[in-house]
């Protein structure tokens, strides 16, 4: 897969801004002291759906209309956010959307796709199942699919990417989730369009580790997936995000649970915000690693927001994981 251009990451951030601003990037004291290190927070939790995934919709549905004018419909898979970003994107852009989610799903991200207008349909036991179906779907509606790792959508990731580098001081490491592959192909793809010598560092759960595993053997390789970390949850990457990965990450980084949990509690008590699990992950990996960062400026992506408030509720007055790193006080 080529990545694009730095014009061309200009030319969709530029089609992002006639719908939402640029999101922040913030360094926040207490979280610097827990760390030990300075960090920088790129804040895609800020977006209109709560995470980076409406730069993509706009972005990819924008170009299929381009290459099917009478389009009046699209398909997608989700667990949340993506579908949120296509749902909120279709309406701006005037089409329907169709959104496929797992049974048991978040019902607090169900209730926002549908207050978005979208056609919510329950179908399978995980997101794969949910992926599967949808494609026979828009194929039977003579709709288009939506994917969730596409080169638009590494267009789009790769915007939040280039406001980061630009805004924020020259970052020597950076932590990126991976659920599909979109945002740290886009990351990796703004890092080189500015000449930037970044290390990228990819951030999967070890409850859904198929991202690191296929890292790691240099080959797709599928793995159980079930995590609280539902953007996080794929159990088969994608082979061209892959590619690009090998091509352009430094290392993964595995996260329990319970340390994405106290990541999640760590951005609440040094930031008042919310992450939701896979937002929280590369706070985690950095909490995890922070021994080897000292002096080192560092980004964290706060891919999104949104966690169902029992959720966040039972976790954040939950006792801390005693054997986590977050827990170290500064010197």
């Amino acid at each position: 897969m080529q990545l694009p251009t730095r014009d061309e990451i200009r030319s969709a951030r530029a089609l992002v801004y006639r719908f939402m601003p640029p999101t922040p990037q913030y360094t926040w004291p207490l979280l610097n002291q827990r760390l030990g290190t300075e960090a920088w927070v790129k804040h895609e939790n800020h977006t209109q759906s709560g995470a980076f995934k409406i730069r993509g919709g706009l972005v990819y549905l924008n170009w299929l209309k381009d290459q099917h004018p009478s389009l009046t419909g699209v398909v997608a898979a989700t667990r949340g956010n993506h579908g949120q970003g296509i749902g909120l994107a279709a309406g701006f852009l005037g089409l329907k959307a169709v959104i496929v989610v797992p049974h048991g799903n978040s019902p607090e991200k169900n209730a926002a796709m549908q207050a978005q207008g979208v056609e919510l349909i329950e179908h399978g036991h995980d997101f794969q199942a949910s992926l599967e179906f949808a494609r026979t779907l828009a194929a039977e509606r003579s709709f288009e699919f939506v994917d969730s790792f596409h080169p638009q959508l590494v267009l789009a990731t790769a915007g939040y990417a280039m406001e980061f580098f630009e805004s924020a001081p020259p970052i020597h490491t950076i932590y990126v989730p991976v659920g599909m592959g979109s945002s740290i192909c886009g990351v990796a793809a703004a890092r080189n369009a500015l000449g930037l010598s970044t290390e990228i560092v990819g951030v999967a759960a070890e409850q859904a580790p198929a991202a690191a595993i296929s890292f790691r053997e240099r080959k797709v390789v599928e793995a159980p997936a079930n995590s609280i970390a539902d953007g996080l949850a794929c159990r088969r990457p994608n082979p061209e995000a892959l590619e690009v990965m090998l091509a352009n990450v430094a290392r993964f980084v595995e996260v329990s649970e319970a340390e994405i949990k106290d990541a999640m509690r760590a951005y609440y008590t040094c930031t008042h915000n919310l992450a939701e699990g896979a937002g929280a992950a590369p706070l985690a990996a950095a909490l995890q690693q922070k021994d080897q960062l000292q002096n080192r400026c560092i980004g964290l992506v706060l891919t999104g927001g949104n966690v169902d408030r029992e959720v966040f509720a039972n976790i954040l007055t939950a006792a801390e994981n005693p054997h986590s790193h977050s827990l170290t006080e500064p010197a």
